[in-house]
């Protein structure tokens, strides 16, 4: 199990006196003394950290001046008194961080849609593209633990930011003025229009006419409701919730730690699956922008890896275009997921494009293929864009409502994602992956000893080491490749440091030739991949113990 990090006091409404108040006259105090200390800084296209006091955590404080940054950063891009929505997920505080967030923008000329409930991420998203918006900010942890909180910035229709725009909000924070003088101008909450807009343009995702049962979660988060409304107004009418995970908690009572892909956060989804005979099993993390899918085998109910699902949605999109459209067509992954999509795209015609990790890249991968249009994108830590026309980034729910369509259309085949996967298979060859997480107090400095002193074999075979720091411009990041050929298969290593908490990651993959019959394939990578997982926690050892 991936190590967690310990998370500080989590601040809930009485926990300080007057609220936040006083953290802001604190805060501002210790600006003006010069002694305001490290602060949060940004990372996945924002601030994300535990809520406490100080400019280490995330408080009014800290919120207010991130804030009055991001209105001097696109007043200095000439984009002054346009429209910014603003948005939050349930969890301790976000009411206050959002309304914070609207009056301050508000208070700078800015035309502020702020939206009037809790609200999964993706609906976020849509607003700034669907109003033309020059920027979002949504409140949400997404999965972190409860005593988390954070502030998500889109730019660019939709899309989160990327360097250099978050070095010029970094720069302008240092440059705000003491968070007492930051104005403030009421904001009242819009209604909600776009919510509804929202959910039909989800559900459109929906191909086919085929019924399907469904078992869902919203595992404590935001998702539940809009979830249901896209997938009755997709005319998935026969959806099961689990009832205890269904209403938004922002201390996430059943679940040790709020995220589908930890070992048991799903089981009371499975569960339910099983009892009533479902189709597939839908897990949403707490903000809805990350969907993962269980499914029936011979063994029991299981997750699919986000590997699995997204090269299962990535043939389904495909499948589902002309000849002329794939030509036309972008399909993305990261470089920390496995490379079946790119050979999956290339048997319908279409383009793949590998990028970073995070949909801050994915969401561009088009950018620079004039003619083509981006059309799926995923990454392997249960994200997937299935209509960058409308949300350019991960979309839990749209992406519920694709799979949903998936396994209806292979039900009345008398088929199941199972099938699907091994006719992959049969085409491009057995594609395994698998992940060990470590914790790292100092992740980049355990990196920079692997890059001193990479391994030379990788399960048995020279290996070829490629450090991604080396790629110049934005295409560089701290993160190495170890790869190696063996006679029966192609092994992969990337490892890098986690972006918002002290871990090193290792993503490990397994390809094989395309082989029949596929299962001892199968069981062979596996047992290959097993080695690769003890490989990289022996490495993981030497490097923290070194």
């Amino acid at each position: 199990m991936a190590a967690r990090r310990d998370v500080g006091t989590s601040l809930r409404p009485g926990d300080q006196p007057a609220d936040a108040r006083l953290a802001d006259l604190a805060q501002a105090r210790r600006r003006r003394a010069g002694t305001i200390g490290p602060m949060l800084r940004f990372g996945t296209a924002g601030l994300r950290g535990p809520m406490r006091p100080g400019p280490d955590g995330m408080n009014i404080a800290t919120v207010s001046t991130a804030t009055w940054a991001v209105a001097r950063v696109l007043k200095d891009r000439r984009l002054g008194r346009s429209t910014v929505v603003v948005g939050r997920d349930a969890r301790h505080n976000s009411a206050d961080f959002a309304l914070a967030t609207a009056e301050v923008l508000a208070a700078e000329g800015f035309s502020v849609v702020l939206l009037p409930d809790p609200l999964p991420t993706p609906v976020l998203a849509f607003a700034v593209r669907e109003l033309n918006a020059a920027a979002g900010v949504q409140i949400t942890a997404s999965h972190n633990p409860a005593g988390d909180n954070g502030y998500k910035v889109y730019f660019d229709g939709g899309i989160q930011i990327v360097s250099p725009t978050d070095v010029e909000i970094e720069a302008a924070i240092a440059a705000a003025p003491p968070v007492a003088d930051i104005a403030r101008t009421p904001v009242l909450p819009a209604d909600t229009e776009l919510i509804q807009r929202y959910i039909a343009r989800a559900a459109t995702v929906r191909r086919g006419e085929h019924p399907v049962r469904v078992a869902l979660t919203a595992m404590h988060g935001v998702g539940g409701a809009t979830a249901l409304a896209v997938l009755r107004r997709a005319g998935f009418d026969d959806v099961h919730v689990v009832p205890e995970q269904f209403e938004p908690d922002p201390d996430f009572p059943t679940v040790a730690f709020p995220n589908p892909e930890e070992p048991g956060a799903a089981d009371a989804v499975l569960a339910l699956a099983a009892e009533v005979g479902a189709d597939l099993a839908i897990a949403l993390d707490p903000d809805a922008d990350r969907c993962a899918v269980g499914v029936t085998t011979p063994a029991g109910w299981r997750m699919l890896s986000g590997d699995e699902t997204g090269w299962l949605l990535g043939d389904h999109v495909l499948a589902g275009l002309a000849p002329e459209a794939a030509e036309r067509s972008v399909v993305a992954s990261t470089v920390v997921s496995s490379r079946l999509l790119a050979a999956i795209a290339a048997e319908y015609g279409a383009t793949h494009v590998e990028t970073l990790t995070g949909f801050k890249w994915l969401a561009r991968a088009d950018a620079d293929l004039p003619g083509k249009t981006l059309v799926y994108a995923y990454e392997e830590a249960i994200g997937h864009c299935v209509d960058p026309a409308a949300v350019r980034d991960k979309d839990g729910i749209s992406a519920a409502v694709l799979a949903c369509d998936l396994v209806a259309t292979l039900k009345a085949a008398r088929r199941t994602a199972l099938d699907v996967l091994d006719d992959i298979a049969g085409r491009h060859g057995v594609h395994l992956t698998s992940a060990v997480t470590v914790r790292a107090d100092d992740a980049a400095a355990a990196l920079a000893a692997l890059r001193a002193a990479p391994p030379a074999t990788l399960a048995g075979a020279p290996a070829v080491v490629e450090d991604l720091q080396q790629r110049p411009g934005p295409d560089g990041t701290d993160a190495l490749i170890i790869a190696a050929n063996r006679a029966d298969a192609s092994v992969r290593m990337v490892v890098r440091p986690s972006g918002t908490e002290p871990k090193l990651k290792f993503y490990l993959a397994v390809s094989r030739a395309p082989e029949t019959p596929v299962a001892p394939a199968r069981a062979a990578a596996e047992a290959l991949c097993d080695e690769l997982v003890g490989a990289a926690r022996q490495l993981g050892d030497r490097l923290l113990s070194g």
